[in-house]
């Protein structure tokens, strides 16, 4: 997969390695400066506090990490060049849906992360919170994904990403567009629908329901892949084969039988690795947003 070169979204929060005390989600260096600002200017600690987290907010979104490796620098702009291209892709489709489309913020984490979706650790694998609209993504994931999973397993080394224009890589990029489908899904309107309906069934028929919606999100990620292809050209040769090989092994069944030696199909919530591949396979082939649509047939 070529990536190097492009535009690089700011959308990103880097919020790997903490930084620093905090209190409240504030630093203790701004509490100390707002009641400075109170006693001697009297200032209202309310104002202070509430400018300096909005510039702590913005520099936090857009600096990297103090000491942050090769390795993490090279992981970051991977991602950021990766966002960028989900930006540049579905930005003309809404426009000639009729709409606007509004990207969605990609966290970036280390270990464990809060999002108004609730806490979350690594081991929750990359996820999309429709309650902020934003993407979670703790890079040592990929690291696992190629280590347990076998996938770009030729490349060892780093702790990050380990040099992005290697095997391995496109994977890794279906799994953030996978993710940015899933927002096109709350901008749609289709998770909120999909959450209603899951409210009034039973189990069964609510694990059906998010089968389709993560199948329908590998379809539009597919479907973003041959976009982005046909303005970037950047696929090599062996890409879809690395993301066809990914979504076998994030199948439902193909998880439950390696850890259980048994699968249960009532309790799948993403779909068979033959369904994952199929449908992130169509949404490659056809780039037709029209062919995503997993909740309107009976043969996923």
């Amino acid at each position: 997969m070529q990536w190097r070169g492009r535009r690089q979204s700011n959308n990103i929060e880097d919020r790997r390695g903490g930084g620093g005390m905090k209190a409240g989600g504030l630093s203790i260096g701004s509490i100390i400066l707002a009641l400075v600002l109170w006693k001697v200017f009297g200032v209202s600690p309310e104002t202070t506090l509430g400018v300096t987290q909005q510039i702590g907010q913005a520099t936090h979104q857009q600096s990297a990490p103090a000491n942050e490796t090769a390795d993490q620098t090279e992981s970051r702009e991977f991602v950021a060049t990766v966002l960028a291209d989900t930006e540049d892709v579905w930005t003309p489709i809404f426009t000639k849906l009729g709409g606007t489309y509004q990207p969605p913020k990609l966290v970036m984490f280390t270990g464990s992360v809060k999002s108004a979706c609730g806490a979350a650790t690594s081991a929750s694998g990359p996820f999309y919170c429709p309650a902020d609209q934003k993407v979670y993504l703790d890079t040592q994931f990929f690291v696992d994904m190629r280590r347990h999973m076998g996938i770009g397993s030729e490349r060892h080394g780093s702790t990050e990403l380990s040099r992005q224009d290697q095997v391995g890589d496109f994977a890794q990029a279906y799994v953030i567009a996978h993710e940015v489908g899933h927002h096109i899904q709350t901008l749609l309107g289709i998770s909120q629908e999909v959450r209603k309906a899951q409210m009034q069934g039973n189990e069964r028929q609510a694990n059906e329901l998010s089968v389709r919606q993560e199948l329908q999100a590998d379809c539009f990620a597919g479907m973003w892949a041959k976009k982005n292809h046909e303005r970037t050209d950047f696929l090599q040769q062996g890409d879809i084969e690395e993301a066809l090989d990914a979504a076998e092994k994030i199948g439902d069944d193909y998880l439950q039988h390696k850890s259980h030696g048994h699968v249960m199909p009532d309790s799948f919530t993403h779909g068979t690795s033959a369904q994952r591949q199929r449908w992130f396979y169509r949404g490659f082939e056809t780039g037709d947003i029209q062919a995503c649509d997993t909740f309107g047939t009976n043969q996923l």
